[in-house]
C-alpha cells in the first residue's frame, strides 16, 4: 500500500481539543514533526479533520 508523509506546519495552541487529539493519534507532537503513515481511509479521514494544520506529501 502507498505511504504518505504528514508534517505539522501550524501550531496546535488555539486548536480545539478534538483536533489536538487527532494530531496525537497521527503521532504529531510538535511543529515541523513528520510521520510516515499508510494511505488508508482512516488515516486520510484524520488528516481531513486537521488539514489546515498539516501538509501531506507522497512518501
Amino acid at each position: 500500500m502507498a505511504q504518505i508523509k504528514i508534517t505539522q506546519i501550524k501550531s496546535r495552541i488555539n486548536a480545539p481539543a478534538v483536533q489536538k487529539r487527532t494530531l496525537d493519534a497521527l503521532g504529531l507532537r510538535k511543529m515541523h514533526h513528520t510521520v510516515v503513515k499508510e494511505d488508508t481511509p482512516s488515516v486520510m479521514g484524520m488528516v481531513e479533520r486537521v488539514r489546515h494544520l498539516v501538509e501531506v506529501t507522497k512518501a
